[in-house]
This record gives structure tokens, C-alpha cells and sequence, in this order.
């Protein structure tokens, strides 16, 4: 699937998954938008995915694309080992209705 151009330059657009991913990973939830969410479920499956395997490559990968090292040891420390039973799908994205401003489709995507 092409990804979604979500409105803004490459540079922003990397730069903002990296973060929401982070935040994800950091709290367990976050509420953004439908597409936005849809955007960040693909990275973060990939980074609890290489978390899973947990050598020293992925953890490299996995250094390179999340924004704190506290949030890369949990990730390998405690979530990664919560889903060593479970192939994919780590993620839910629940549908919360439209935003006050600009009536924007969003919702709540948490770890499962």
C-alpha cells in the first residue's frame, strides 16, 4: 500500500510518525486522526515486530527510528515480550467521531 502523504513534505511527515510512534510506545494510547492512525499502526507493528526478534541489528533499526532511548528499552524490555505469543496486529484503532474545529474524523489507537 503507497503511503499516505498526510498533507505535509517528506521530512515533516517522518518526523511526525517518529514521535507519535514514540508516544504510542511510551503510553499504550493516543488519539489523532483516522488516517494518521492507520499511518502510525504500520510503524509501530514494525518496530514491536523487530523488538520481538530483539538482536543486535533490530535493535539498531530500532535506536534509529524511535526519539527516546527510555522508550527503545521498554519497548524491548516489557512490550515486545508481552506479544512473543501473538503474530501482528499489536495495535486497535477505535473510531471516536468528528473533531469539534473541522469536524476531522478521529480516533484512539492503543496497544492491544
Amino acid at each position: 500500500m503507497a503511503m499516505r502523504k498526510l498533507g505535509r513534505t517528506s521530512d515533516h511527515r517522518k518526523a511526525m510518525l517518529r514521535a507519535m510512534v514514540t508516544f504510542l510506545l511510551e503510553n499504550g494510547k493516543i488519539e489523532t486522526t483516522v488516517t494518521r492512525a492507520k499511518e502510525v499502526r504500520s510503524e509501530a507493528e514494525k518496530m514491536i515486530t523487530l523488538g520481538k526478534k530483539g538482536d543486535l541489528h533490530s535493535k539498531r533499526q530500532v535506536f534509529a527510528y524511535v526519539t527516546k532511548e527510555a522508550v527503545s528499552k521498554k519497548l524491548f524490555d516489557e512490550i515486545a515480550p508481552k506479544y512473543s505469543e501473538r503474530n501482528g496486529g499489536y495495535t486497535r484503532i477505535i473510531k471516536v467521531g468528528p473533531r469539534r474545529g473541522d469536524a476531522a474524523e478521529m480516533a484512539v489507537i492503543e496497544l492491544v
